[in-house]
């Protein structure tokens, strides 16, 4: 999709986009929202966002080793969710960008993280 767009379109795309949808959170009196047939509460519909914004730039600047690196917090955040579908923290040793990467499977696991894993490994990916 990225390709779809002049050089630095995509960016201008997403700077006015999550613009858009952080003053849309701040100004949102509702306590739950509706999306995709769920009710979620607003705050947890905001951390998905954060969530899938964070994976997705990875994703996109994989290829890219100038490129800035992700938000530190942003990743913390998605290291949270994946311990929690996890159901434990991850016992390795792994960097939050490690983790992200690996628990969403755009990373596979190589040996020495299936040993790390044991059976936790089987769970894996996450979510992709």
């Amino acid at each position: 999709m990225a390709a779809a767009y002049p050089p630095d379109g995509l960016a201008w795309e997403w700077r006015e986009t999550s613009g858009a949808a952080c003053r849309a959170a701040r100004a949102c009196p509702h306590e739950f929202v509706t999306t995709q047939g769920h009710v979620l509460r607003t705050a947890d519909f905001i951390a998905t966002l954060a969530v899938e914004a964070a994976i997705h730039y990875l994703d996109l600047t994989v290829q890219l080793p100038a490129a800035p690196a992700a938000d530190p917090a942003s990743l913390g955040l998605v290291r949270r969710v994946l311990d929690g579908l996890l159901g434990t923290a991850v016992p390795t040793g792994w960097t939050d960008r490690d983790y992200v990467l690996k628990g969403t499977g755009r990373v596979p696991l190589d040996d020495g993280d299936r040993v790390a894993l044991a059976a936790l490994a089987d769970q894996f990916p996450l979510f992709g």
